[in-house]
Formats: C-alpha cells, sequence, structure tokens
C-alpha cells in the first residue's frame, strides 16, 4: 500500500516507522513547510494519507487531501465537532475519511469497559461520576478528544447526567482527585503535565466507596499501530468510517 503522511513530527515519524515495517511505501510526507505537496503526483498517487497535525489545520488537510482524490485517516482530535456535518456530507458525496479520537486498541477495549459500566451505573443514582484527563504539556485541545468520547459514552447511558463541563488545572499541575461537584454536569479535569503520553480515568463514588477505571498509554507504538492498521482498512472500504468498523473486522 502507498502511504501519504500529513504531519511529521513524532506521531508521523513513529507511523512510518510501523508502516514500513508491515512492508507499506511512504510515497509523500507533507508539513508545515510544504503544504504545495497536497497538489503534487506523489501525493496523489497515495491509496491513503495518514493525518496526525493541529485543530486549526485538520479539516483543511482533510479538504485538500479529499481535493487530490485520496482517503485520510486522522487522528488529530479538537476539530471533529465543529466540522462533524460537513465531513458527514464530504463522505456521501463520495470521499473516504476514518476518523477516531484514539487509535489505540487498549483504549478500544477500555471504551467498551466504560460503557458497559455505565450501563450498570445508571441504576444506582447513590453514584456520583466524574472523569479525569492527563497529557503532555504540548497538547493544544482540553478536553482531549478521548475524553469527549468517553465522555459522550457515559452521557447515552447514564440518565441522570447532562452535558459535561471541563475544569483545566494549571500548567504541570497534578493534584489528587477532586470530589465532582453535584449536578447534571459530567465534569471532566483536564491536566497538562511534563511528557504524559495520555491517561484517562473514569471515577463513580458514593458515600460508601469508589470505583474507578484507569487506562494509561506507555507508548505511542499503540496508537501508531493502530492508525496504520485503519489505513489498511481504509484502502479497501469507502465512506466515514471508525473504529468500530475496524474491530468487527479484527475480531
Amino acid at each position: 500500500m502507498k502511504l501519504a503522511l500529513i504531519g511529521y513530527g513524532r506521531m508521523g515519524h513513529m507511523i512510518e516507522e510501523i508502516a514500513v515495517s508491515r512492508g507499506h511505501q511512504i510515497v509523500c510526507t507533507i508539513d508545515v513547510d510544504n503544504l504545495e505537496d497536497f497538489d503534487s503526483e506523489a501525493f496523489r498517487s497515495a491509496d491513503v494519507a495518514i493525518e496526525f497535525t493541529t485543530p486549526s489545520s485538520a479539516f483543511s488537510n482533510i479538504q485538500r487531501a479529499f481535493a487530490a482524490g485520496v482517503k485520510v485517516v486522522s487522528g488529530t482530535t479538537g476539530w471533529y465537532q465543529d466540522h462533524r456535518d460537513e465531513v458527514k456530507a464530504m463522505c456521501e458525496d463520495g470521499n473516504t475519511l476514518f476518523w477516531s479520537s484514539n487509535y489505540s486498541i487498549g483504549v478500544y477495549i477500555f471504551s467498551a469497559v466504560n460503557r458497559y459500566l455505565a450501563a450498570i451505573m445508571d441504576k444506582f443514582e447513590g453514584y456520583d461520576v466524574a472523569m479525569d484527563e492527563v497529557h503532555h504539556c504540548h497538547k493544544l485541545d482540553s478536553p482531549s478528544g478521548t475524553a469527549v468520547t468517553l465522555a459522550e459514552d457515559i452521557l447515552s447511558l447514564v440518565s441522570r447526567k447532562e452535558g459535561w463541563t471541563n475544569d483545566l488545572a494549571p500548567l504541570g499541575e497534578v493534584e489528587s482527585l477532586k470530589a465532582a461537584a453535584p449536578g447534571k454536569a459530567l465534569q471532566i479535569f483536564s491536566y497538562r503535565h511534563d511528557e504524559v503520553l495520555g491517561t484517562h480515568t473514569v471515577r463513580y463514588e458514593s458515600d460508601a466507596d469508589r470505583i474507578v477505571i484507569t487506562h494509561e498509554a506507555k507508548s505511542r507504538k499503540g496508537l501508531a499501530l493502530g492508525a496504520v492498521l485503519a489505513a489498511e482498512y481504509t484502502a479497501v472500504h469507502s465512506g466515514l468510517l471508525c473504529m468500530d468498523d475496524l474491530f468487527k473486522e479484527l475480531i
């Protein structure tokens, strides 16, 4: 498979390493200093482009890839909520986007556990629920895209909660778990500290006890492998795709 990389930071380099090890060819690499290469023959020859950039540039990158007739796997967070309807319309018009807030297989499993637990806890009103997410100090969006996805799953299943709020702690500060304030909103507490790759915690607390589930990323390899697996899936499928689609095939 011929791949193009949009964004060539740490994730881009790791994706390249894993893709090449799986027998794929990188035909084009685009970063901030060579955006004109969206119009190159090399980019147009790609079967799929893998995009990991910034929230402010992701949608424009995807539009330019679609204009070149290239399918896209995007792992950039912090933009999708604002462009969901536009993306859906573009995919209905013949383009292909695989989007996920997190490509880690472990996070996908964690998300399934989160939904299962939320369905149970809907019946136990004595428990309040809150979330914590910790990421490296370079992360631009808050809360993380993964936290938003987890929160939306909880809100769809825990009927006593409506909407979410975000509390971003001062840079470098990681406190002990804060108690959720009473109310209908699901509170997400965000921390940006050192080079933390990503830790997400969902906790239910009553007067008697606390139930906690946590996913902690140990390296970027899980994300990079998931993105390459998504590209392999996207190369032979069309439309608006997600991790549920990929896992149906993997499992």
